[in-house]
C-alpha cells in the first residue's frame, strides 16, 4: 500500500471517529479519538474471533505505518510549532527559570527514580532487566506530551500562570527528553564501549543549544521575510516554509528539532512579532491555518495510538507490570518537581497544589510510544512497549478526563 492510500485511510477514519466524537461523546478530541479507536479496534479482535479477515487487514495496516518516524520525524515539528504559537509568550517569559528547572533537572531526577524503581518492580516479579534498559525506559517515559497536554487544558480552565507553567515545560521537556533518551540509547547500545562524560555533554549541548539557537534564526528570518509584505497567503506558506525546512536542517546537522520548532513557534508568536508583522488579516489567517494543522494531525496521531493495540504483545505479566508502572511514575514525577517549585514558590507567586497538578496534569502520549517502538530487542522492546502502552492509554485517558474537574476544584477563585 503506497503512503497516499495510508494518509488517505488514516484521514477518513479520524473524521469518521471525530464525528462521532464530536456527535455523540463529546470528548475532548484526544480523549474521544482514543477511546472509540480502541473499541474499534476491540470490535475488529472479537469479530477476527469468528472471522479474521478484517483483523489480518487492519494488522497489515497497522504494520505499514512506521509510527516513530512519522511522529518523531514529521508531525511533531508542526504539531510543536502550532503549540508554541499560539502560547503565552509574556506569561512564558516570567516563569522561564522554573520551566526551565522543570524541563531539566526534572526530567533527569524523574528518569533516574523511574528506572531505579522499575529495576526493583521488575526483579520482585521475576523479570531480570538490566538496570541501563530500565533507564532507557524512564527517559522515554518521563518527559510529559505537549500533544496531549495542549488539547486538554483548552478546556480546563487552568489560571493562566499554572497553565504556562505545564504548558511551557510539556513544549520543552520533550525535546530534552528525547536527548536524554537517545544519549542512554546510544549508552545502552554499545554496553562494552567506553563513553567519556565528555562525549555525553557534547551530545547534549549540540542537540539541546544547536535546536535553540536554530529555532531563534528560523524565527528572526520568518520576522523578517513576513515584516517585509503584505500578502496572508505567502506569510502563511513562510511560517510552513519555517517549519518544514527548518526540520531538514535540524535532521541533517543532528541538532533537536522539536527544541527548533518550539522556539521559533514562540518568536513568531509573540505580541511584538504579531504586531509589527502581521495585519490583522494575517494573524487571522495565521492562527486558523495553524490550528486546523493541529486538531488534523492530533486526530491522526490519536487514531494511530488507538490501533498500536494490535501489533502489541499482550502478555499477562507485561500488563501488570504496566500497570504497576503508573504510581511509580506519578510518585517519581511529583517528587521531580518537588525541589523546583519550592524554590522558585519563594520567588514566584504559584498556585496552591501546583505540585499536585501538574503531576496529574503531565500526560504521556505519543512521544513515549514512538520512543518504546524504536528499542531493539536487546534492549527488551516488547516488554517496555506493553508498559508504555497501558501507562499512555490510562494517562490520557484517565488523567485527561479529571484533571479539568481537579485543576478547577484546587483553583478556585485564583487567577
Amino acid at each position: 500500500m503506497d503512503y497516499y492510500s495510508i494518509t488517505t485511510i488514516l484521514i477518513v477514519l479520524s473524521a469518521l471517529f471525530g464525528y462521532i466524537n464530536e456527535r455523540f461523546l463529546k470528548l475532548p478530541i484526544t480523549i474521544g479519538l482514543m477511546v472509540i479507536t480502541i473499541a474499534f479496534t476491540v470490535v475488529v479482535v472479537v469479530i477476527g474471533q469468528f472471522d479474521d479477515t478484517l483483523l489480518l487487514q487492519e494488522k497489515e495496516f497497522i504494520s505499514m505505518i512506521d509510527f516513530e518516524t512519522v511522529l518523531l520525524d514529521v508531525m511533531l515539528s508542526f504539531l510543536l510549532f502550532a503549540g508554541a504559537l499560539h502560547t503565552n509568550f509574556n506569561q512564558l517569559k516570567v516563569q522561564r527559570w522554573p520551566i526551565l528547572a522543570f524541563a531539566t533537572l526534572g526530567v533527569l531526577v524523574s528518569t533516574f527514580l523511574v528506572g531505579i524503581a522499575m529495576f526493583y518492580v521488575l526483579q520482585i516479579m521475576g523479570l531480570n532487566i538490566d538496570f541501563i534498559y530500565c533507564l532507557l525506559f524512564g527517559a522515554l517515559i518521563s518527559p510529559t506530551d505537549p500533544i496531549a497536554v495542549l488539547g486538554i487544558l483548552k478546556k480546563a480552565g487552568a489560571p493562566k500562570k499554572l497553565e504556562t507553567k505545564i504548558v511551557g515545560e510539556s513544549l520543552f521537556n520533550d525535546g530534552v527528553g528525547v536527548v536524554v533518551f537517545l544519549t542512554i540509547f546510544a549508552i545502552a547500545a554499545k554496553p562494552d564501549a567506553a563513553i567519556e562524560l565528555s562525549d555525553i555533554a557534547t551530545l547534549f549541548g549540540q542537540e539541546v543549544i544547536g535546536g535553540i539557537v536554530l529555532g531563534l534564526f528560523l524565527g528572526w528570518i520568518t520576522y523578517q521575510l513576513m515584516r517585509s509584505i503584505d500578502s496572508y497567503e505567502i506569510e502563511v506558506i513562510v511560517t510552513l516554509a519555517a517549519v518544514m525546512g527548518g526540520t531538514m536542517l535540524a535532521h541533517q546537522f543532528h541538532l533537536s528539532a522539536p527544541l527548533a520548532m518550539v522556539t521559533a513557534g514562540l518568536i513568531v508568536g509573540n505580541d511584538t512579532v504579531r504586531d509589527s508583522a502581521m495585519s490583522e488579516t494575517t494573524e487571522l489567517y495565521v492562527d486558523k491555518f495553524w490550528e486546523l494543522v493541529d486538531v488534523l494531525l492530533n486526530t491522526i496521531l490519536f487514531v494511530m495510538i488507538g490501533m498500536e493495540m494490535l501489533v502489541l504483545t499482550l502478555d499477562g505479566k507485561f500488563i501488570y507490570a504496566g500497570l504497576l508502572a503508573i504510581p511509580i511514575i506519578l510518585m517519581c514525577r511529583y517528587i521531580s518537581l518537588f525541589i523546583p517549585i519550592k524554590f522558585f514558590s519563594r520567588r514566584l507567586d504559584f498556585v496552591p497544589k501546583t505540585n499536585l497538578i501538574m503531576t496529574w496534569g503531565g500526560l504521556r502520549g505519543g512521544i513515549s510510544i514512538a520512543l518504546a517502538l524504536s528499542l531493539t530487542e536487546n534492549m527488551h522492546r516488547e516488554l517496555f512497549l506493553v508498559i508504555t502502552y497501558v501507562v499512555v492509554v490510562v494517562s490520557i485517558i484517565g488523567q485527561g478526563l479529571t484533571v479539568g474537574p481537579l485543576i478547577r476544584r484546587l483553583t478556585r477563585g485564583k487567577s
